[in-house]
């Protein structure tokens, strides 16, 4: 794993071309100091071979929850963040907050009677999503949203859903490492495509 740990000033186009070059950022939790990471291996999730368990299929087919687009962003990366230890600091907050404005930055949200119960962020560039955090309130309502990311990315003809870290969460979905070289040639591939988070094409 690469880990650069030389405080910079986080800015919302250097994290745009540190994606772009293999590279996230994450906030250490008691100095704030952001760190640079290159997993190597690197987890992503296949477009093409998501895996639903049984039960998440019914959960998802009784449409208990409203899934919205964008509709709270600030608050999905700030419940993202409310947990007893948390890389997502204020810095980062109002960094990605700007790459929202700015059309880069998207949530998928999970409501429930109007209370907004799950959801997750990441930033889309090119074709190429970059999972950041997800939260959950009630069960299940934080991966009916990764679902709805799932199928809305391969409408878009997205190729690389970047989950950086492999964890028993994600490899129930299907999740896979990948080595860094390999991570970086798929990238390569991905950004080169013009695809759209928001609208079909």
């Amino acid at each position: 794993m690469t880990i650069a740990k030389k405080q910079i000033q986080l800015d919302a186009d250097f994290v745009l071309m540190a994606y772009c070059n293999g590279y996230f950022p994450m906030a250490e939790l008691l100095t704030g100091v952001i760190s640079w990471y290159s997993p190597d291996p690197r987890a992503i999730l296949p477009l093409d071979g998501f895996r639903i368990s049984r039960s998440l299929r019914q959960r998802i087919r009784s449409q208990i929850y409203e899934l919205r687009v964008n509709t709270e962003f600030e608050r999905v990366i700030r419940s993202c963040a409310e947990r007893e230890q948390t890389w997502i600091s204020e810095e980062m907050v109002r960094v990605y907050i700007e790459l929202h404005e700015r059309g880069f930055a998207h949530s998928v949200e999970s409501w429930h009677d109007g209370i907004l119960v799950g959801g997750l962020y990441g930033v889309a560039v090119g074709g190429a999503f970059f999972g950041e955090s997800m939260f959950s309130r009630q069960r299940d309502a934080s991966k009916v949203a990764l679902v709805h990311l799932v199928d809305r990315l391969g409408q878009r003809k997205f190729q690389l859903l970047d989950s950086q870290f492999m964890n028993e969460h994600i490899a129930q979905f299907g999740a896979t490492e990948i080595s860094r070289s390999t991570y970086l040639t798929l990238l390569t591939e991905a950004l080169r495509l013009d695809s759209s988070f928001l609208d079909l094409k």
